[in-house]
């Protein structure tokens, strides 16, 4: 098999997205000094999660249970999707020559076929054949791309039982996935998949498959901002209360939306490329200035990891492949790799910005997936738009706020401070009631000179996927900011609002987001003999935001408003007196101003961690008194 691009990139020129015909065709051909800045990056980083990856991989002939395997510094139990690894380790062996990577390739692949293969030709999540198999479709992708692109620096025979080998998966996933048998990142991705097998395999059904899958997929975007939906099982597939879709930007930015524009460039299908473009800037319009990924409301947050999800990909190829139609997707594939750079270490990403200062083992899980992306960018680079960050995100030239219809969720940005406020009431799985931001919460507060105020994290951490999440260390203390009742031992708070509503205004230079809640508990039963109602009000300007909570009911019961400001334990908290905090960050000095006391939650030193998404924080929590209105506020200095 001849070594070929398996993607032209330059597919897209005459499409008439946004550009000009010679503006498509250059930005595909021309690569400037800052472009190669960022190859230097992904390179360096590549290079690092692959030495990181070797340094855990187990080589111990004698236990076939972990032979192979990439060890977990997190997890008590191997990750099943361990052989995604085969591709950059195989990318690093051709580009450098040293064959301890071909050596890691083929050590994962052998703890694969003994641990986590099956005769119908799929892959387990983890060891137990009655584990999901679903994830069959991305340990394909990786193979395939493995043996397309770098299957020369292999020996004859292994290089033809992993062809062989690739061949069974594709037919599992060929006989196995339709659009609607699961989630939406599985049968997404699974278009570019079967049609990436296809090539290489010279199985025309499979790529058949693949059009069918890509013509269906096509009716699975929002109606408003063509946000894609589906992250839900088919039991809870119905739309919710407020007719909402379940919508993961998580795993759409990370993992479906990649495949789908993968595929859509390199079979030219304009349809589908005009509905991904809509797409992609709607997506875009939640990443933070500093490249994170706003997920406080996504129906799957239980994986925000703040730079994505946990199990993902990674948003680079979707975004860096299509920046010749908008050049701020340029700046968010540089952006966020920049941030993963930022939470690496000793070679593995870390779950979030906070692991390191908390002293929190990272999950390799993050390293192996989002490996790959950056593999797949370097060996399309020669065909790839200019890729650099001199385009402004939304979020960085946001002023004022904007609501998404298909969502209940209100962005609003005034001077310097970006913030999320969330009534999004679609749960992704209705067995467990952990809930994302929600209930007219603030999901996100963030300040451009200091970065990150305030992070959602589940209300109530759980392992919804058990294989796929770490322990919550230490005590489970809620980041979302909230009112909150303890009655009885009952936790009522306005998370579990899920009819909240939120209206705004914006008048004289002031944005205001009023939302009116009620406290429930996790069974969403009203709270009784003590206020229920209250209204929230996120007051911004340009120099503040300030939040205001009240309520006309007599409170009998001790009520708080709750706000954690994300702080990792070296920034030093000042008490100037009982109602006013500071908290020195690099860039400049927080002030946390109330009318009443401040105190900080209960627990065991100055800072919580959560795994959600990954921060540490200071649980600042203040009490109503009686006959007064309660008004914090938030100011940067």
């Amino acid at each position: 098999m001849k070594r070929r691009n398996f993607l032209q990139l330059s597919a897209v020129a005459g499409l008439g997205l946004s550009l000009p015909m010679s503006g498509l065709l250059n930005a595909c051909t021309n690569h400037p000094e800052h472009s190669l800045e960022f190859k230097n990056l992904i390179s360096d980083l590549l290079k690092d999660w692959s030495d990181g990856m070797l340094k855990v991989q187990v080589n111990n002939p004698s236990n076939l249970d972990e032979h192979g395997a990439l060890g977990c510094p997190s997890c008590s139990h191997i990750h099943g999707r361990c052989m995604d690894a085969v591709y950059p380790f195989l990318y690093m062996a051709d580009k450098t020559g040293d064959k301890k990577y071909i050596e890691g390739a083929k050590l994962v692949m052998t703890w694969a076929e003994n641990n986590v293969s099956q005769e119908n030709g799929a892959w387990t999540v983890i060891k137990n054949p009655k584990s999901w198999k679903g994830i069959t479709v991305f340990g394909a992708i990786a193979l395939a791309e493995a043996l397309h692109y770098h299957g020369h620096v292999l020996d004859e025979e292994t290089r033809k039982v992993w062809t062989t080998r690739l061949e069974k998966a594709g037919q599992y996933i060929y006989d196995t996935f339709t659009i609607d048998f699961t989630n939406i990142n599985y049968p997404g991705t699974a278009v570019y998949g079967l049609n990436l097998m296809g090539n290489v395999l010279n199985r025309d059904d499979f790529k058949v498959k693949s059009k069918k899958l890509a013509s269906q997929v096509k009716a699975y975007f929002t109606a408003n901002e063509g946000l894609l939906f589906g992250e839900c099982k088919k039991s809870s597939s119905k739309l919710s209360e407020k007719g909402l879709h379940g919508v993961d930007l998580g795993y759409n930015v990370e993992e479906t939306l990649n495949s789908l524009v993968m595929y859509a460039l390199k079979e030219k299908d304009e349809e589908l490329l005009q509905i991904l473009t809509k797409s992609l800037n709607s997506h875009l319009e939640f990443m933070l200035p500093d490249g994170a990924w706003d997920n406080s409301w996504g129906n799957r947050m239980y994986k925000w990891s703040y730079w994505g999800s946990r199990t993902c990909d990674g948003s680079q190829p979707a975004f860096g492949m299509m920046a010749h139609i908008n050049p701020a997707f340029g700046t968010a594939a540089v952006k966020n790799t920049e941030l993963l750079q930022r939470c690496t270490a000793e070679g593995l990403i870390h779950g979030g910005p906070g692991f390191i200062e908390a002293g929190i083992p990272p999950c390799v899980h993050h390293t192996f997936t989002h490996a790959k992306p950056l593999a797949a960018l370097l060996d399309h680079w020669n065909h790839l738009p200019e890729i650099n960050a001199n385009a402004n995100l939304p979020r960085v030239t946001a002023d004022g706020v904007k609501h998404f219809k298909d969502l209940d969720v209100y962005l609003f940005a005034r001077g310097d401070w970006r913030g999320t406020v969330s009534a999004y009431d679609a749960e992704y799985h209705y067995k467990y009631d952990y809930r994302q931001a929600s209930g007219g919460a603030l999901g996100v507060l963030y300040h451009n000179k200091v970065g990150l105020l305030c992070a959602a994290s589940m209300a109530e951490y759980h392992m919804v996927e058990k294989n796929n999440q770490q322990v919550q260390p230490g005590k489970d203390i809620c980041l979302t900011p909230r009112v909150e009742v303890f009655k009885d031992d009952v936790w009522y708070t306005n998370l579990y609002d899920l009819p909240a509503t939120v209206s705004t205004k914006d008048t004289n230079g002031t944005i205001k987001l009023l939302a009116d809640v009620t406290l429930k508990n996790i069974d969403r039963k009203e709270i009784e003999g003590t206020a229920s109602k209250f209204g929230v009000t996120y007051q911004c300007n340009a120099n503040e935001t300030v939040i205001f909570v009240k309520t006309s009911q007599e409170i009998n019961t001790p009520t708080a408003f709750v706000l954690p400001i994300v702080s990792p334990n070296n920034e030093i908290v000042t008490n100037i007196s009982d109602t006013e905090i500071t908290i020195q960050k690099p860039e400049g000095l927080v002030t946390i101003k109330a009318n009443t006391s401040i105190k900080i939650k209960e627990i065991s030193g100055k800072r919580t961690f959560n795994m959600v998404p990954g921060v540490e924080a200071l649980p600042l929590q203040v009490f109503f008194e009686e006959s007064k209105d309660l008004e914090i506020s938030i100011l940067v200095s």
